[in-house]
This record gives structure tokens, sequence and C-alpha cells, in this order.
């Protein structure tokens, strides 16, 4: 399993990219969803990938995408 560490809230932070096929499916594959910076068309925004790293969507802010993970009743994590 990959390295955990918490944020000052206590929330544990996971890094994603470590994680093997096998995690994926023990952590809910279709219920987990990240976001990630990026840069479209010169301007910050926060893409949505599903856990297997399929693009979902893109957002203006972090809590919009944050938001539309929990609207799809989904778990977001954030990469780094």
């Amino acid at each position: 399993m990959p390295s955990k560490t918490q944020d000052d809230a206590g929330t544990v932070i996971l890094d994603v990219r470590a994680l093997s096929p096998a995690d994926l499916g023990r952590l809910g594959l279709q219920q987990v969803a990240y976001v990630k910076p990026v840069t479209v068309n010169g301007a910050h925004a926060f893409a949505i990938h599903a856990a297997d790293g399929t693009p979902m969507a893109v957002a203006q802010d972090r809590s919009l995408a944050i938001a539309a993970i929990l609207e799809h009743e989904m778990v977001p994590a954030q990469v780094h």
C-alpha cells in the first residue's frame, strides 16, 4: 500500500500515483476520483480524473472540482 500522510485537519492523504491496480480495486475504482492542478489555454484549472486516470472534467477551482466529485457520490483525492 502507498505511503500515507495526514494534513493539519487530520485528513489522510494517499499518493494515488503509487497505487497498484489491486489497491485501486480495494479502494473502489468506481467511487474514487482525483483532482490535479493543470493549465488549460494559459489559465490555471483543476482536472478531475477517475481513479484509473481517465479524464472526466475540468473545473475553474479546486472547490468546484471537489463539489462535482461529491455531487456524483464519489470520494475526492488530491494529487500533489
